[in-house]
């Protein structure tokens, strides 16, 4: 086949969600098959990983609509007589008018579900296009069966076979440390010597650390370690009402803000805690999860949307909307040493069955399938 894909995600949204899919995916496929062609759309620095034999780099803007899209990567898919384009990004940059069949990667539709955890200018264009992609998309990719069940439900016409399910995985740096030296780590950079609970994500409402911080506020006396919550995110918008309300309560000696944390450090944080907490209302996938019990974190959670899909059985799963549930999870949890010691074994074991490689292999089975009934 010959496959073209955006690969401009993978430098442009390095560090998110979506640049690290684009890059772990491109650099798995690559390493699992010879027999294709691959034209990769990069901007800026990409994946060295990437120079393959049988791939053409094709340099891009970084910048959505205009000349490149409209024409200029058109125009390279035409010359090329692609069999397959594919957008990981949400299918961002269709171009409508293409006759080459596009695949793209929706990854959720939080702002059909939650509009109101979204930003306003990504809200508009995302309800305005979203509709247009979809339908003249060729085939979807979507990481849990939740996510595919929200695009059903919204684009009930779309047929259901041309929807594939490819998880997501931990990057291969998510694995144990020694804990006592990732405590001694903690210690050196954010002065917490007492051990410690960990959150790491965003601080928009839909991930509700808010309702975490209230949890923690209300139980830490009810602990046998003098606990200390860590918080890892940056901090702007909700973020900053966040600090202001830890602030405001006098909380600030216990509940710490570590601030954007490098994707390289945060497998120390994982490994050093005595718990990970991620009460989110929705995710598509939900990655923070995973790359937690990877490094042997006990992990509390949410029963919602397609976190179940990802933890299974493996980690306390609570209802997010029901502060009480969080509260006596935490202290059942942190006051056990038992429970604690199994949640992190079993969570470990759980993670080895998500890899980039089966996200990569599931991917080019979902090419092989769709491009079967567009190939003459």
């Amino acid at each position: 086949m010959k496959i073209a894909i955006d690969a401009r995600s993978a430098t442009l949204h390095q560090g998110t969600g979506i640049g690290t899919y684009t890059n772990n995916l491109i650099s798995e496929i690559l390493s699992i098959t010879s027999k294709d062609e691959f034209t990769l759309f990069c901007s800026g620095k990409f994946n060295k990983e990437f120079n393959k034999k049988n791939t053409n780099i094709v340099f891009s803007s970084g910048r959505h609509g205009g000349f490149y899209e409209n024409y200029y990567i058109p125009s390279i898919l035409n010359e090329l007589h692609a069999d397959l384009y594919h957008i990981p990004q949400n299918g961002i940059g269709f171009d409508f008018d293409t006759e080459i069949p596009t695949i793209v990667t929706i990854h959720d539709l939080i702002p059909y579900t939650m509009p109101e955890t979204v930003g306003r200018s990504y809200l508009e264009r995302f309800l305005r296009d979203m509709p247009n992609i979809i339908s003249n998309s060729s085939g979807i990719l979507t990481v849990s069966e939740y996510s595919k069940k929200d695009i059903l439900k919204f684009f009930s016409s779309y047929p259901k076979d041309k929807i594939f399910v490819t998880p997501l995985a931990a990057n291969s740096n998510f694995k144990p440390i020694d804990k006592n030296n990732c405590k001694l780590y903690v210690e050196n950079t954010f002065g917490v010597k007492d051990p410690y609970i960990l959150y790491i994500g965003g601080f928009s409402s839909r991930k509700n650390v808010l309702g975490l911080v209230k949890a923690f506020s209300n139980v830490y006396k009810d602990f046998n370690k003098p606990y200390k919550l860590l918080l890892g995110g940056s901090l702007r918008d909700e973020g900053e009402k966040l600090f202001n309300f830890v602030k405001e309560n006098n909380m600030q000696d216990k509940i710490i803000f570590c601030g954007y944390v490098k994707d390289e450090f945060l497998p120390v944080l994982y490994s050093g805690c005595d718990a990970f907490v991620y009460p989110s209302l929705y995710e598509g996938f939900g990655l923070p999860p995973l790359e937690a019990m990877s490094c042997k974190a006990p992990v509390i959670t949410s029963n919602l949307t397609s976190i179940p899909e990802v933890t299974g059985n493996n980690a306390i799963l609570i209802n997010p909307y029901n502060i009480n549930e969080l509260e006596n999870a935490l202290v059942a949890l942190l006051n056990d040493e038992t429970l604690k010691k199994n949640l992190s074994e079993k969570g470990y074991l759980r993670s080895l069955e998500f890899t980039w490689a089966k996200t990569a292999q599931n991917t080019l089975d979902a090419y092989r399938k769709l491009s079967s009934q567009y190939l003459v």
